[in-house]
C-alpha cells in the first residue's frame, strides 16, 4: 500500500483528500504545519507528499526546498496545492519545471478538485 503525506493546515481539505486517498487504496498521514510535515517526511518515508503553499509557520516553498536537499527525501515526488492566482506573477505552469525556483514534480490548484488531485498522485507514483 503506497503511503501519502499531506502537509496542509486547513482540516476541511485534509479530510477530504484523505476520503478519496483512501478511497483509492492509499495510505494516508497528515500533518497540520511544515514542521511536522517535514518529521513525519523523515521517519515515515512516505510515497508522496501533498504540500500547501500557504500555511503558518514555515510555508510550503520552505518545507519542498528541504525535503528536496535532505538525501533522505529528496526523492519523494511533490505535488503542491495552491491557491495563488495569476495577479500574483507566481505562474506554476512554467515555473513547476524549474527545480531550482520550485522543487516540485507537480501542483493542483485550489479549490481542490479530488478526481484531478488522484489522477495527479497515481501519475507521480508511477513515475
Amino acid at each position: 500500500m503506497k503511503k501519502i503525506l499531506i502537509i496542509d493546515d486547513d482540516e476541511d481539505v485534509v479530510e477530504a483528500m484523505r476520503f478519496v486517498l483512501d478511497k483509492r487504496g492509499y495510505k494516508v498521514i497528515t500533518a497540520g504545519d511544515g514542521n511536522k510535515g517535514l518529521t513525519h517526511a523523515r521517519a515515515e518515508k512516505p510515497d508522496a507528499v501533498i504540500l500547501d503553499v500557504m500555511m503558518p509557520g514555515l510555508d510550503g516553498f520552505e518545507v519542498a526546498r528541504e525535503l528536496k536537499g535532505d538525501p533522505q527525501t529528496k526523492g519523494i515526488p511533490i505535488l503542491m496545492l495552491t491557491a495563488i492566482k495569476d495577479k500574483t506573477g507566481f505562474d506554476f505552469q512554467k515555473d513547476v519545471n524549474d527545480p531550482d525556483w520550485l522543487p516540485v514534480e507537480d501542483y493542483c490548484n485550489k479549490p481542490l478538485d479530488c478526481e484531478v488531485l488522484v489522477e495527479k498522485i497515481d501519475r507521480l507514483l508511477l513515475k
